[in-house]
């Protein structure tokens, strides 16, 4: 079975944030992940992982902003990233930096790279140069980097929507440490055909990472109309050794014990 990342971003969030690392690793994660990290200093956050025995596996860069206060506006305002927006590119490169920063004291192996919202009348193509530059220029970190294809009924006119796209990118930019993360719920929204995608891009070792929801409401995995065990399955047919991340809103909202109460699809694998 594949190895399963509590997301403390989305789980847990009847709990303060430094109580969610016990909940995860008392309900079996061995690893987990964070979406912004950047409100609470490396150092904690690396005791706090080493108390539980957790492993980080993911980060996401800063979404804008180049200290804690900025990034906190930069997602309170609905920013979703720099990496398409002319103008903005030493803001984006600062915020990289930033993330290797976290990524080095944490001994996190990847950052996922948000594309960015495309402005008002501003077509894909016209910003799609400004995209690849930033990606190489960001790609010369010592980690591994992600762009993740998310569904534009969730972040409307965000840039990066397809597989298919994100890999002509990933050829584009021409990094080895450039990779995809392959979230299966916006998959499904936009492309659907889960297993046959699995199937064609897997092998292509261009996938870094994977995560997973149901769909359509983004809940538990065990939730609506993906069959996620047959893709488990198939995840250990192809071969995948990464890690799941398990990136979904409890269907029981923030209630005491909502995240715990609706693991059931996971305790059998674990």
């Amino acid at each position: 079975m594949p190895r399963f990342a509590a997301n403390l971003s989305w789980l847990y969030t009847e709990l303060p944030f430094p109580e969610r690392f016990a909940a995860a690793a008392g309900d079996g994660f061995k690893a987990v992940e964070i979406l912004s990290p950047y409100a609470w200093p490396a150092g904690e956050l690396k005791a706090l992982l080493a108390a539980h025995d957790l492993q980080l596996v993911l980060i996401n860069a800063p979404p804008g902003g180049t200290d804690a206060a900025g990034i906190e506006r930069a997602w309170a305002t609905g920013q979703k990233g720099l990496a398409c927006l002319p103008g903005r590119e030493d803001e984006f490169r600062a915020g990289i930096a930033m993330a290797l920063d976290y990524a080095q004291v944490l001994a996190c192996p990847r950052i996922h790279v948000m594309a960015g919202v495309l402005p008002e009348g501003v077509a894909r193509q016209a910003v799609q140069a400004t995209y690849v530059d930033n990606l190489r220029q960001a790609a010369k970190v010592g980690v591994e980097l992600l762009i993740e294809p998310i569904n534009s009924r969730d972040i409307p006119r965000y840039f990066l929507n397809r597989q298919d796209h994100a890999h002509d990118i990933i050829g584009e930019v021409g990094a080895a440490n450039l990779k995809v993360q392959m979230d299966l719920y916006h998959c499904q929204v936009v492309e659907g055909d889960l297993a046959m995608k699995l199937r064609h891009y897997l092998p292509t070792g261009r996938v870094g990472h994977i995560q997973i929801a149901g769909a359509p409401g983004r809940h538990e995995p065990d939730v609506g109309e993906i069959n996620y065990p047959y893709l488990f399955a198939l995840l250990d047919e192809l071969g995948y050794g990464g890690w799941v991340g398990c990136e979904y809103q409890p269907a029981r909202g923030a209630q005491a014990g909502a995240t715990a109460a609706g693991l059931g699809w996971l305790r059998p694998l674990v």
